[in-house]
């Protein structure tokens, strides 16, 4: 199977199970929701050492944030629900609390499971916070320097996904990232999915485990060019650059969507050479999809 000459290879990506909660974060202008948005999912691209897995979903529109201000959703991931509950009351508090003018509103308000964040935050305001309707939802109001800090009492979490990925293969390393930020790109207008490392690309493609014991997780080095002349590098010649790109989301529709919607573009980039995906033969996780599915 190939997309505009681009070979697909007949493989597929492995996900596995993790918790997400959605978030809503809205400021006066777009660039203080991002500064917010950016800030609350830093440090979160993978839970091999990260404390959470977190980033920016999408922009949101002025007809669909409950204060008609501009607005971002973000996504932030933990291994349990427990986990989860601490890294939004932390991420929420210390990122988008101390950002000018910013209010947060539940993202997932259908999801059966709902962490009372808000209700917990508003101690902050030290007495003076208060409980009202906002919006037609359930808010506390936190007083702060430049007004009042807005906080929906709760936020809510799903059974969602991580690890849905594809590999971009290409003649040199320009053509590779090219194609990979065409990639993010098109996956950031996809709603309910995110792209957890820098900027959304990947460098450094791991797999599980390590001829070291202390370490957990290790380079991939079959997709790793410079080490060709080692033997263990399985790229054939033509293909001296790789990236990978990874993908969390609420639902296993949203992360299918997303690998579409993503691997269709970076195909439209001159120099790219077959589109690939990471996998550890089912070792690490139950969720399984396969590129060449996905794409027909």
């Amino acid at each position: 199977m190939d997309i505009n000459g681009v070979e697909i290879e007949d493989t597929f990506a492995e996900g596995f199970p993790i918790k997400v909660g959605r978030v809503l974060v809205t400021a006066i202008t777009e660039r203080w929701a991002m500064e917010a948005a950016r800030e609350a999912t830093g440090f979160g691209t993978s839970v091999i050492m990260c404390p959470a897995e977190a980033g920016i979903e999408r922009l949101a529109r002025r007809d669909e944030t409950p204060d008609g201000r501009p607005g971002v959703y973000i996504q932030i991931c933990n291994m349990s629900f427990k986990n989860l509950e601490g890294s939004l009351l932390a991420r929420i508090g210390q990122c988008i609390l101390t950002a000018p003018t910013t209010a947060v509103f539940n993202g997932l308000p259908e999801a059966e499971k709902q962490f009372d964040t808000g209700a917990k935050l508003k101690f902050f305001g030290d007495g003076f916070q208060k409980e009202m309707a906002y919006c037609e939802r359930g808010v506390c109001s936190i007083p702060v320097m430049s007004g009042d800090f807005i906080v929906e009492e709760k936020m809510g979490a799903v059974d969602g996904i991580a690890g849905g990925n594809f590999y971009i293969m290409a003649e040199n390393q320009a053509s590779a990232l090219m194609a990979a930020e065409a990639a993010v790109d098109a996956i950031r207008e996809v709603e309910g999915t995110i792209t957890p490392f820098p900027g959304g690309v990947v460098s450094s493609g791991s797999k599980v485990g390590s001829r070291y014991k202390f370490l957990k997780a290790s380079t991939n080095e079959r997709f790793c060019p410079t080490l060709k002349d080692e033997g263990v590098c399985i790229l054939p010649p033509e293909i001296r650059a790789s990236y990978e790109v990874v993908i969390n989301g609420v639902s296993r529709e949203a992360i299918e969507e997303s690998m579409r919607a993503g691997i269709t573009a970076a195909c439209t980039v001159p120099g790219v050479v077959k589109i690939s995906a990471g996998n550890f033969e089912g070792n690490l996780g139950p969720h399984l999809f396969k590129l060449q599915e996905i794409l027909g």
